[in-house]
């Protein structure tokens, strides 16, 4: 079986680092790939520049971007915007090891909860997001476009 290059069982685990510009064009290319609707790289550089943002990656030992994710915070909130992993590296842990960085990073920030928006019908995702403390708290119908499709509306309390 092909593992598209993700580190086999023997390789080091995934490193959590800061996004940074030259990773774009493999963000991009993962974003093309998970989404309907990508974002377009200039998003990504428009929150690299903002300070309330935090853009992390995960890399393997040759620094290679096998996911990302996007928060920004507000008034002791934080919103996730963007979470992807690279399709060959899913389901290994990486979307994980991000969320878990993305929690740690409210919390550095005392970010009281975040928030995030997910397609119903995307429950590999929910099931991640369970798994990390956050509960379905709202719905946003026909959010999503390419198909049209409502958000569940999750929330995780980094202070109990």
């Amino acid at each position: 079986m092909d593992d598209g290059g993700v580190a086999g069982p023997h390789a080091p685990p995934p490193t959590i680092r800061p996004l940074h510009q030259d990773d774009f064009r493999e963000v991009t290319a993962i974003e093309r790939a998970s989404f309907a609707t990508p974002w377009p790289e200039q998003t990504f550089l428009n929150l690299l520049r903002r300070s309330n943002a935090c853009l992390l990656s995960a890399v393997d030992s040759d620094q290679r971007v096998l996911g990302y994710a996007a928060i920004w915070f507000s008034h002791g909130e934080g919103e996730l915007g963007n979470l992807a992993v690279d399709p060959a590296a899913r389901c290994t842990g990486v979307g994980s090891l991000l969320l878990k960085a993305i929690l740690r990073e409210g919390r550095t920030r005392e970010a009281r909860q975040i928030f995030l928006e997910v397609r119903e019908t995307n429950l590999n995702a929910q099931s991640l997001y369970e798994r990390h403390g956050f509960e379905l708290v709202g719905r946003r119908e026909n959010y999503y476009e390419s198909p049209v499709e409502d958000a569940l509306v999750l929330r995780c309390l980094l202070i109990r």
